[in-house]
């Protein structure tokens, strides 16, 4: 997933949108962090879950990384609170659990799905040390998208 990731980050510039879907222990986190690598910026990758979102400036003169875990967020005012549209066009967001609340925030939009073999239990389980085959599904909405290559997995 990391290193998907850093592929993905290669394509990326300011004012992309992801929103990643998946089960808990699908990769989404880990997935950021590549993102996160690939686009060089400061700070450690984690979950956002109590922040909610956190900013990672760029190292490099590139676009900050907001990451945001949408995961206790239930409505679309909620959503709004955080202000997300404000750091939109400079920077990259990615959106974790942000399916059916945060699509209207950009026309463009890249949607990463991930799932994980049922029955594995996360990065945790001694049984499958989180490195169990995904499957993931990479689609580009809006113009922004159209004719990009996206990885192939």
């Amino acid at each position: 997933m990391r290193d998907l990731g850093g592929l993905i980050a290669a394509l990326l510039r300011p004012g992309d949108l992801l929103v990643l879907t998946g089960d808990l222990g699908a990769g989404k986190t880990t997935m950021t962090q590549g993102i996160g690598e690939g686009l060089r910026v400061r700070g450690d990758i984690t979950s956002p879950t109590f922040v909610i979102a956190r900013v990672h400036p760029s190292l490099v003169d590139g676009p900050a990384l907001v990451h945001v875990d949408a995961y206790r967020l239930e409505t679309l005012s909620e959503v709004d609170d955080l202000d997300l549209d404000a750091d939109l066009s400079d920077s990259v967001t990615v959106v974790e659990w942000g399916e059916g609340l945060v699509e209207g925030l950009a026309a463009d939009r890249l949607e990463v799905r991930l799932a994980r073999p049922r029955g594995a239990s996360g990065p945790d389980d001694p049984e499958t040390s989180g490195d169990e085959p995904r499957t993931v599904r990479l689609r580009g909405y809006g113009p922004r998208w159209a004719g990009v290559e996206l990885p192939s997995l």
